[in-house]
């Protein structure tokens, strides 16, 4: 028996459901599109920043005491004010909008103004030589575009397009596919749900080509030149991967300590915040002159020489270390990827001198080690650092730097920083939420 032709009003429904779907679909890839964008536009603008401030200092070597301090009162003034949770990286704000349940506890953290403000108080950072990096905030900033994309567009799942904006984030910043994807895993969720594999596949794609279009197929820090070739390189990977994870736990306890001690601190004083913010630009500043101006700014340009082979100072990583702590705990947006990653080159290279292995290879070791133990997600590192470093050759050895640093920096901080400090930001959202149900429950008749 024939089924029954199918009438008007049915073809009719299925062609509006159809064009809804595609007007969807359509809106998340605009968004995906836009945070390429925008990534692009922010790392050149962020290289712009950083020029001017070593222009201005090679005219008087003076200016960071002044500069940098008074740079870090303003940002950390405004973040407080004007865009409250800007603070910091970033990629804790976007864990805790995923870990939100209330819109509006969840647009504080992720909304065009944050975006905005976001990106220009990490530009005056780096404009006034804070020890910064426009990776972590591109996480952020990405989250926030694809949720107010999906907001205009009448998308739902905002915990996955909250993954997948910051997972095109990091694909954009880095012109790393595969980091953002393995990012979005491992760091972001902790897991992978099915119903989201395809938006942060689709994120990752599409911010990927726009950044491919506009700078065009290049690797972060270059193509490391050389391979293993003896024992005393893995010597070297075992030594990375110890020390560097060391560190690193470090800095990531040190970091998640220092946050929760200052935030009571900061509580019961009016102005302790700006105290805090002027003291630790003043650290900075006089770290930066202490070594040749080599700790302000990204690290991106020692990162670099260490993987080429050229031979950093051995004061370079530790005061690297302390520079970007105290700018992280000062409170001024910016993200400690970038100055991370120079970190580890720095103690890297100088490891691979004591050893005597192969220069360049031994600053990537040391990349993997000390970045692992930090953020405590190895296959972020080593794939990020893969793509970023075109070491595909060097899989193995990466990976067991980057083991060795995970391993040794959990029994220095057991506790993730980047999940950590996302917890005052879960915490603060639920109190607000709690309070705003129980105003709305009194006005009730």
């Amino acid at each position: 028996m024939n089924p029954p032709p199918t009438s008007s009003s049915s073809r009719l429904r299925k062609l509006w459901q159809g064009s809804r779907v595609w007007k969807r679909r359509l809106v998340f890839w605009l968004g995906a599109l836009g945070v390429g964008l925008i990534s692009v536009v922010f790392a050149y603008a962020a290289d712009l920043s950083q020029e001017a401030f070593f222009h201005a200092v090679g005219l008087a070597w003076w200016l960071p005491l002044v500069l940098t301090p008074l740079g870090f009162l303003v940002c950390a003034h405004l973040a407080r004010t004007v865009c409250p949770g800007s603070q910091g990286s970033g990629i804790p704000q976007a864990i805790a909008g995923r870990a939100l349940r209330s819109t509006p506890e969840r647009n504080l953290l992720l909304s065009p103004r944050i975006v905005v403000g976001k990106i220009g108080l990490t530009l005056l950072g780096l404009l006034t030589g804070a020890s910064v990096g426009r990776e972590g905030p591109t996480v952020q900033v990405g989250a926030a575009v694809m949720l107010q994309v999906a907001a205009w567009g009448g998308l739902r799942h905002a915990r996955g397009l909250i993954l997948a904006g910051s997972a095109a984030g990091i694909a954009a910043a880095f012109n790393t596919p595969l980091g953002g994807i393995v990012f979005a895993i491992e760091e972001m969720s902790r897991s992978f749900e099915q119903r989201t594999n395809g938006l942060v596949l689709y994120a990752v794609i599409i911010s990927g080509l726009v950044s491919l279009a506009c700078v065009g197929n290049y690797t972060y820090f270059g193509e490391l030149q050389v391979g293993l070739s003896g024992m005393r390189d893995w010597a070297t990977v075992v030594a990375c991967g110890l020390l560097g994870g060391l560190a690193g736990g470090a800095f990531s306890r040190g970091l998640l300590d220092g946050s929760r001690f200052l935030r009571g601190w900061m509580a019961s004083g009016r102005h302790r915040a700006l105290i805090l913010a002027g003291g630790c630009g003043l650290l900075v500043a006089v770290l930066g002159l202490a070594t040749g101006n080599s700790t302000f700014g990204t690290g991106y340009e020692q990162a670099r020489a260490a993987i080429d082979g050229e031979e950093l100072s051995a004061w370079f990583w530790p005061a690297k270390l302390a520079a970007t702590l105290a700018t992280a705990l000062s409170g001024i947006p910016g993200g400690i990827f970038a100055p991370s990653l120079s970190v580890g080159a720095g103690l890297g290279d100088w490891l691979g001198d004591m050893i005597g292995s192969t220069a360049g290879l031994a600053a990537v070791f040391g990349m993997a080690g000390y970045f692992a133990g930090v953020v405590q997600a190895p296959l972020t590192a080593f794939v990020l650092i893969i793509e970023m470093t075109g070491s595909g050759a060097q899989v193995i050895p990466i990976m067991v730097t980057s083991v060795l640093g995970y391993g040794v920096s959990k029994l220095v901080a057991p506790e993730p920083l980047y999940h950590g400090l996302a917890e005052s930001f879960i915490a603060d959202g639920r109190k607000r939420h709690a309070q705003r149900r129980a105003g709305t429950q009194k006005r009730e008749p």
